[in-house]
């Protein structure tokens, strides 16, 4: 699976009729860089700021641009495309430099989704950045915050993980990294590795974990599959792989509470008293410290021993 697929899925679908740019859209700054969001899977939801950006600038740069050809011709943009991908923009970042040093405003969009969220586009961003090249955003969808937003689960904190590495090594290391985090996790899988890698995850990160394994988003046939990590894994087998899935893993269950000892208690405090604090702060402070409540503390501290 190569990188830029994460927020891909499968081709956008069509909506009933072809839609034209807004009638007067505000006017692109010249020697700008819009990173503009596209569909994910349903073309209605490109944003009328979005449809007149794209309209309006010079070039749009895209990772793959027939997969972007649907999504233009759909709402009647004739605007000139330029690919960007890994293994030219060592090549390409330079001249696209020099065109908004020049004047040219330009769009850098992904084949779905949010740019440079697993697609390639960061190299472009920064080195506008560097240059003092003005960038400005044109938010829209994005599968990470769909996904989090229908899973069910705890949308935040929550970490990205991307794709997992092909190797199965390189996949045990990403998982053990990130096993122990108490955060949700969101992870792309490819549809050709879905059984191994749901498999590592529930290997990796917890067979009992809560997760959720969605496809097809903001599609007709939007999926959701909720379960433990082994459940999902064991029902892999019985899934046809189609477009990408996005799994949304919960956090790890916190851990039990070390119990204190009375000794353990007494020693915190004497240690507390020997600061120059009061009994009462002293009491206060160690109580906070153990995740003790104060009558907790007392009832340690006055237990026989």
């Amino acid at each position: 699976m190569r990188r830029g697929a994460g927020e891909r899925g499968q081709p956008p679908a069509a909506a009933p009729a072809a839609l034209a740019p807004p009638a007067s859209p505000a006017p692109v700054a010249p020697g700008t860089l819009y990173v503009v969001a596209t569909p994910i899977g349903t073309l209605g939801d490109l944003s009328p700021r979005a449809a007149g950006v794209l309209a309006q600038v010079a070039l749009i740069v895209a990772e793959d641009t027939r997969r972007l050809r649907p999504l233009l011709t759909h709402f009647r943009i004739g605007t000139p495309t330029r690919s960007l991908h890994d293994h030219n923009e060592s090549r390409v970042v330079p001249s696209l430099l020099a065109a908004l040093k020049a004047g040219a405003s330009i769009a850098l969009v992904s084949d779905a989704g949010t740019p440079l969220v697993c697609d390639p586009g960061y190299r472009l961003v920064r080195a506008c950045r560097e240059a003092t090249i003005p960038v400005r955003c044109v938010p829209g969808p994005s599968a990470i915050t769909a996904a989090l937003s229908v899973a069910g689960l705890p949308p935040h904190p929550f970490t990205f993980v991307g794709f997992l590495p092909p190797s199965p090594a390189a996949r045990r290391r990403t998982l053990a990294a990130y096993a122990s985090l108490p955060h949700t996790l969101v992870l792309f899988l490819s549809p050709h590795r879905l059984g191994v890698e749901l498999a590592a995850c529930a290997e990796g990160l917890g067979p009992t974990r809560e997760a959720v394994l969605l496809a097809e988003l903001s599609k007709l046939h939007e999926r959701a599959e909720r379960g433990t990590l082994e459940a999902l894994a064991r029902g892999s087998s019985a899934r046809t792989p189609r477009g990408e899935y996005t799994l949304v893993v919960a956090p790890p269950p916190a851990p039990a509470p070390r119990a204190v000892t009375g000794e353990e208690a007494a020693r915190a405090v004497e240690a507390a008293l020997a600061t120059g604090l009061s009994p009462a702060e002293a009491r206060r402070l160690v109580a906070q410290r153990l995740g003790l409540s104060r009558r907790e503390l007392y009832a340690l501290l006055h237990r026989p021993r």
